[in-house]
């Protein structure tokens, strides 16, 4: 089992399982996954973006994003608008709920970061910061939603 538990992809997953709880604990009150608050993140840095450049942005597959711009929706933290060219191409904006959502949910998500790395030095979590930086951009184009952020500016034609 030590070899196993020795492997990066072992530890990988383990971080995230890890990191995840951790989120889940400090954003309880909210109701709120990584996830959803990424995409609330992106939206609110890109109002009007459609959810191609969305996954794009933040590096999710466009099908299951999908439902989670439909829980935003439900929970009125964004809104879907019709693009101005092309009917089809739904644009998303935060409505006032998301974005005093997003507002009060930033120091419980700060709290989450923090407690991920709290067990480290500071310049061990500095360190490995940017050793996993590093690791993802080097691997960006291997992941199946890879991080496309020049195409956030960009819309669906």
């Amino acid at each position: 089992m030590d070899d196993l538990y020795g492997m990066p992809g072992h530890l990988f997953r383990r971080m995230q399982q890890i990191a995840v709880a951790i989120f889940m604990e400090e954003c309880k009150a909210f109701d709120m996954t990584p996830l959803q608050y990424a995409a609330l993140v992106a939206i609110r840095a890109h109002p009007g973006i459609d959810a191609t450049r969305l996954s794009a942005l933040i590096a999710f597959d466009r099908s299951t994003l999908g439902s989670v711009i439909e829980r935003l929706e439900t929970k009125g933290l964004l809104a879907r608008k019709a693009g101005p060219d092309d009917k089809r191409i739904k644009l998303l904006y935060l409505t006032r709920a998301g974005a005093d959502e997003l507002r009060g949910v930033e120091p419980a998500v700060s709290g989450a970061q923090s407690r991920m790395l709290a067990a480290l030095k500071p310049a061990d979590r500095k360190t490995l910061l940017k050793l996993m930086a590093r690791l993802v951009d080097l691997n960006n184009e291997t992941s199946r939603a890879p991080v496309r952020p020049a195409d956030a500016g960009r819309r669906s034609t």
